[in-house]
């Protein structure tokens, strides 16, 4: 983050998380890159004996009350360690936000605390085999049966699967009913009839547990519904905005790390007797990796800054969205001018470069590909151009020829 962007307790706040980056041992990412290690409790459990987990909750359910900007410049200092350790320490405050905002007390009591305390570990079922980015095309479904539901279904990708002491899990309700208004969102326990089917061997972001959960006659009492029966739509929308302000923050330490690697060898690597760094085809890659960064770092402290502020819901969705689209896609470039930069040794195990990569590319497709993101930003903009007056000067007069109606021809 800008450090003048924030206050002092706010750079405190993101120091704290600075340290606690530092004391995280190398060697559990190599051992998580490598398949080693599943899910490290130990990792969730230290950040919140830290009290680094769900800053933005209030402190009677084990946050700090704080606001999403300081919790962004937690994120990037986070995100630096990777996606799998970034998603593990974002899950509490994606899942929370559900509990927060529409559960009961009760399950804040039983689910949010212990979250928060580092007492419970938490996973969330959004993506179903037969969709991505259709995510009310789901087939899970819940059936009541007095008491409770009857849980069937399956959920893949789900970071965290492995390790997991409950599922956020949506399910569809209402089999007749329009798909925005038949799912319910549900606290699913690990027990009898949930099952761990597959854990995948991914590409980057190793170590988190993803894996694919079957759900095969669960019983989930009601009282672990969030929300009204059918009232998903909304639980997800606003979900939504927790999903990708992580990415996008977490995108944003990843390449910071990668770019920072690359640029400190540019200053020992030489080559025809100078260093690298005074050649531009290395240091205008690194002019261009700033600037990026620091455009993706403005835009999601304003897309958080609104959220703060209580903005409309379209222009706070709108800002989420452009916000990761624009920092993930700027990590992969990033990651790719570091690597670019270190040349062959950049592509072994020697540097850390390699696995930034692979962790970058990720980003742009999990929380919502970014092709849907911009779904989302042309659908909110044709909205505001619809719907507002028009602001200042009418710009269409100005042409010489603005008077000739019979030339604008629109059919």
């Amino acid at each position: 983050m800008f450090d003048f962007l924030l206050t002092a307790e706010q750079r405190a706040v993101r120091d704290e998380a600075r340290e606690f980056v530092r004391s995280i041992d190398p060697q559990l990412l190599i051992d998580m890159d490598e398949d080693k290690v599943q899910y490290p409790r130990s990792f969730v459990e230290e950040a919140a004996a830290r009290n680094l987990l769900g800053l933005r909750f209030a402190p009677e359910w084990g946050g700090r009350g704080l606001q999403w900007t300081t919790e962004l410049a937690v994120i990037e200092e986070i995100g630096v360690l990777g996606s799998a350790l970034g998603c593990l320490y974002s899950l509490p405050s994606i899942v929370g936000e559900a509990i927060y905002r529409f559960g009961t007390p009760d399950q804040k009591e039983r689910y949010l605390l212990p979250t928060l305390q580092g007492k419970k570990f938490t996973a969330e079922g959004l993506t179903e085999p037969r969709g991505g980015s259709d995510f009310f095309g789901a087939t899970t479904t819940a059936v009541r049966k007095g008491d409770h539901y009857v849980l069937n279904g399956q959920k893949r990708f789900v970071v965290g699967a492995e390790g997991a002491d409950y599922f956020l899990v949506y399910a569809r309700t209402d089999p007749n009913g329009p798909p925005h208004e038949s799912m319910s969102v549900f606290l699913v326990d690990r027990g009898s009839g949930v099952h761990v089917a597959h854990l995948y061997g991914l590409m980057g972001g190793r170590g988190g547990g993803a894996g694919r959960v079957v759900f095969r006659d669960v019983i989930v009492p009601v009282e672990n519904r969030i929300g009204e029966e059918n009232g998903a739509a909304q639980i997800f929308y606003q979900m939504m905005v927790p999903e990708r302000l992580t990415s996008a923050a977490g995108a944003i330490g990843i390449a910071r790390a990668a770019l920072e690697v690359a640029a400190v060898y540019s200053t020992r690597r030489k080559a025809f007797g100078r260093k690298i760094k005074d050649f531009q085809g290395v240091n205008f890659k690194v002019a261009e990796s700033i600037t990026k960064l620091d455009a993706a770092r403005a835009l999601v402290y304003a897309a958080g800054a609104a959220e703060d502020s209580g903005q409309p819901p379209e222009l706070v969705r709108r800002l989420v969205s452009e916000a990761k689209k624009f920092a993930t896609d700027a990590a992969w470039e990033v990651t790719n001018h570091a690597m670019q930069i270190m040349g062959g040794i950049g592509y072994t195990n020697v540097f850390p470069v390699e696995r930034l990569v692979r962790e970058a590319r990720l980003t742009q497709i999990w929380t919502g590909t970014n092709e849907i993101m911009n779904l989302v930003i042309q659908h909110e903009y044709y909205k505001e151009l619809k719907n507002r007056e028009r602001r200042g000067r009418d710009v269409e007069r100005d042409a010489r020829g603005a008077a000739l109606e019979e030339e604008k021809v629109y059919e």
